[in-house]
């Protein structure tokens, strides 16, 4: 934990610096120490209690230097906060500390007109750069559900896909991210540039390697995305038309289903549920009528809601990936999640687990694409009875073929694949020697 007295010298020393905000109320510090962890039960019975010592905002990336080199000299932890929308306790300070809040380092710095690329701040909310972009005849490929408030940075750092896996992958898949700024916290810390080789081991790290200032970013041409809503009564029939939909020659942005359960509980203004199973889509104009033919000839309702709306509020993204989990905790917080791949064909690995556990699972399906093929990503809410059938769960989904993410644990490798990367771990050593960049994330760092 941190030393009290090093505390009181670095809080001293660090009410010189020019162009930074200080939070020192106890109830900005916890506040600003906490995401959406209490999605799962696990992770807020872990994380409740965690609070920074001091909370700072740099309004310049001098003043981002100047703490990270007070850090460093006086070996205080300094967590990394963007708009805070993880649901992982990725910017929590296990070890108290500074959290600093990144979201004023938010400047668009550039737009190649040919390339489409972006280069922006860290701290830029992605639904304010996608509207820029939009301007230009742009958009971004990946977007969190939570991509009105969530940060370039924080979803570089945190995120890893979301509305767009369907056709452009996850955001560690090559291509996406092409460049970073990052001031270090060795012993004099300083701002480098990272190609996009060397800016993958900063990809989905959790902030623990290094303070992303700044990124540069492939985008796609804007399109006018039109709504669909297709229900379905039979659910094997509704994975199948899922399936289908995914795998015609139509570009789709958003492709969810979600069983007739959850669409019950979803908010009012979502619809009627119908008692039916929901597919909810993000199409090009062109596809429609495709989109229409396969639902009724899979004996399918099918519903033309129109173009999408960004800027008018609630719409088909507020209703996917993580977003749902939120609509149904709402109703009743003893709803937690999960998150696998599914394997191939669904249908075996979904009735295995339908038979075992009934109705305290209840399905939310996401299509994505994983190293060029179209799969099926699962989240499904889970009725929280504890945690010894928490984990008997999880092993029936690995038993099912299933390859699992799970979301009650703090450390990047377990919530992964479960694999440490020895990149992620060199840059640590590389850039953070002291390891005070969030401190507890890193399982490679931490048993090295």
């Amino acid at each position: 934990m941190v030393h009290k007295q090093n505390l009181a010298i670095l809080i001293k020393e660090i009410r010189e610096i020019n162009d930074l905000v200080l939070f020192e109320r106890l109830s900005d510090k916890k506040r600003f120490s906490k995401d959406f962890f209490d999605y799962s039960p696990v992770l807020k019975e872990k994380l409740l209690g965690c609070c920074a010592d001091l909370v700072v905002k740099p309004m310049s990336i001098r003043a981002v230097v100047e703490v990270a080199n007070l850090c460093q000299k006086h070996f205080i932890p300094l967590t990394l906060r963007g708009s805070g929308t993880g649901n992982y306790g990725q910017c929590v300070p296990l070890k108290g500390g500074v959290v600093m809040l990144m979201t004023s380092i938010k400047k668009i710095r550039n737009f190649d007109e040919f390339t489409g690329s972006v280069t922006v701040e860290g701290g830029c909310l992605l639904g304010d750069l996608n509207t820029y972009l939009v301007s230009k005849g742009r958009q971004l490929r990946l977007l969190p559900s939570t991509w009105r408030t969530a940060s370039v940075a924080g979803f570089v750092a945190g995120g890893s896909g979301g509305i767009g896996s369907v056709r452009w992958g996850f955001l560690r898949d090559a291509g996406h991210l092409l460049h970073l700024e990052v001031v270090t916290l060795e012993d004099s810390p300083k701002v480098i540039q990272l190609n996009a080789n060397s800016a993958e081991a900063l990809n989905h790290a959790y902030g623990t390697n290094g303070i992303i200032t700044a990124a540069t970013l492939s985008t796609c041409p804007a399109v006018n995305w039109q709504e669909i809503a297709i229900d379905c009564i039979d659910f094997a029939n509704a994975i199948e038309l899922f399936n289908k939909c995914t795998r015609a020659a139509v570009n789709l942005y958003l492709c969810t289903f979600l069983e007739k359960e959850i669409v019950r509980l979803l908010p009012t203004w979502s619809g009627e549920s119908k008692s039916k199973h929901r597919l909810l889509l993000l199409v090009e104009p062109d596809g429609i009528t495709t989109l229409e033919r396969l639902a009724l000839d899979m004996g399918a309702e099918f519903c033309h809601l129109g173009s999408e709306q960004e800027n008018t509020g609630n719409g088909l993204r507020e209703l996917t990936w993580n977003h749902t989990t939120m609509h149904i905790r709402a109703t009743d917080p003893n709803w937690t999640y999960l998150q696998m791949l599914l394997p191939q064909p669904e249908m075996n690995a979904l009735d295995f687990l339908a038979k075992k556990w009934g109705k305290n699972i209840l399905w939310h399906l996401e299509a994505v694409r994983q190293q060029g093929a179209q799969r099926i990503a699962a989240l499904p809410l889970v009725k929280w009875q504890g945690r010894e059938e928490l984990e008997q769960l999880m092993n029936d989904c690995r038993e099912a073929g299933a390859i699992l993410f799970n979301p009650h644990v703090i450390t990047v490798e377990d919530g992964g694949l479960g694999v440490i990367d020895s990149d992620q771990v060199q840059t640590k050593k590389n850039f953070d020697p002291q390891g005070l960049l969030n401190p507890g994330k890193l399982k490679g760092w931490i048993d090295r």
